[in-house]
């Protein structure tokens, strides 16, 4: 049975300035972190802002896993109109840019729009739109020393289906690009029991999160409804061996969400543990 390392995604914190986020993750035992996108935390727009961030990861000696990239609804790759993609498209750059300074492994992307209204009819080119667009960003990861990874989205969303992602990625001009499962959005769209052998192969990362089947409650593993016991044991068999990013929900109470950071990196560990006696 595989060791894997559990890292945390600073999103938890992202209330407060990222740099604060980082030392009280650092005092819970967290060295491994996914680094949340989100302005008001760390604003990938801000050089300097950036600059300082990587310093304070150094400083720590700390290991910045992955960078998520920015989302929401307004940004879409899949636009019908080439204006709003190519907003979209910058956007994206300059966070790709700030992952590259700060040093991330892995560049996380939802590569559709947060919205479930698309009409069937523009289905098909609305997925060409997408992999013209995410050529170019990988392009420029490459160019950068950043891995794109793409995540599977909410069931309800585009690329929320497994088999969106794997035709986005034979759509691809380049091999180089991987896949980051969320285990809550694979859960609610019904697909964990098989999701892991469908991407055999592409799966480079992992946000690691609970719920109970009806919401993507972002609990930590143990306090919702996925068998962990069975989807470590389907990881292994594929010889996944990369981290486990916590991905989990935040609240005005820092010390409960830590302490549930804590609780959830046991699970998985007393679980990994059992698994291999």
């Amino acid at each position: 049975m595989a060791d894997w390392a559990v890292g945390l995604s600073t999103g938890c914190l992202s209330r407060m300035p990222f740099v604060e986020a980082l030392e009280l993750m650092q005092e819970s035992g967290f060295e491994i972190v996914e680094i949340c996108s989100l302005p008001e935390h760390l604003d990938y727009r801000d050089h300097n802002e950036v600059e300082r961030a990587a310093r304070r990861i150094r400083e720590l000696w700390m290991e910045p896993c992955s960078f998520h990239a920015p989302f929401a609804p307004e940004l879409d790759i899949t636009s019908m109109d080439e204006d709003r993609r190519e907003w979209a498209l910058a956007e994206i750059r300059r966070a790709a840019r700030a992952a590259a300074t700060l040093g991330a492994k892995y560049f996380v992307l939802h590569p559709g729009p947060e919205t479930g209204e698309i009409p069937s009819s523009e289905r098909i080119v609305r997925m060409q739109h997408a992999a013209d667009v995410l050529n170019r960003v990988a392009a420029d990861c490459r160019e950068l020393g950043v891995r794109l990874v793409l995540e599977n989205m909410l069931p309800h969303l585009f690329s929320g289906p497994v088999r969106d992602l794997l035709w986005l990625l034979g759509a691809l001009d380049t091999a180089d690009v991987g896949i980051c499962l969320d285990t809550g959005h694979a859960h609610l769209a019904g697909d964990l029991e098989t999701v892991t052998h469908k991407l055999s192969g592409h799966l480079w990362t992992v946000h690691a999160n609970d719920n109970r089947g009806h919401h993507d409650d972002h609990l930590p593993p143990g306090d919702g409804a996925i068998d962990w016991k069975r989807l470590l044991l389907q990881l292994d068999r594929t010889g996944y061996r990369g981290v486990l990013i916590l991905e989990i929900a935040g609240s005005n109470d820092l010390g409960a969400v830590l302490e549930a950071a804590q609780r959830g990196r046991r699970h998985l560990r007393e679980t990994a543990r059992d698994i291999g006696r």
